[in-house]
């Protein structure tokens, strides 16, 4: 499985933040006539994601085209277990995207309504929130 993570970061380690609001942008469809709409807010770890992008390509079997919108940036860190207290922040253990409720997670075009509903049925199941399946304005559902 291919680790999803930034290529170069500012800085090595962040603090952990709170996750709070809506989303103020990436919550319409730019790119495909489908998508999967976070409904909850959360954190999702990059082999969540690349779990649900797996499980969408292996559905449309590589036809139509695949985007992912979400990406992770922030990484989590985590001390060894039975460490003491003190002695600084722990390695980084994964990275995750922070999602808010609103955001478009994956789109999807080239593909009739009903298989892009079953793919994102099955992303929907590998992520740690609730999604709604949404369709780009002006897409007839046949």
């Amino acid at each position: 499985m291919a680790n999803i993570l930034p290529t170069r970061t500012k800085y090595r380690k962040v603090q952990k933040g709170r996750i709070y609001g809506d989303a103020k942008g990436g919550d319409s469809i730019s790119f495909g006539d489908y998508a999967i709409q976070a409904l909850d807010r959360g954190r999702c770890t990059a082999a969540q994601i690349e779990a649900a992008r797996v499980a969408i390509n292996r559905y449309l079997k590589r036809k139509g085209k695949v985007w992912m919108r979400i990406f992770p940036h922030k990484p989590v860190t985590k001390k060894p277990a039975e460490t003491r207290q003190g002695k600084g922040k722990g390695a980084v253990e994964y990275w995750c995207a922070v999602i808010k409720p609103g955001v478009i997670l994956f789109e999807i075009s080239g593909v009739p309504a009903s298989q892009a509903r079953e793919a994102m049925r099955l992303a929907d199941g590998k992520l740690p929130f609730r999604c709604r399946f949404i369709v780009r304005e002006g897409v007839e559902i046949l």
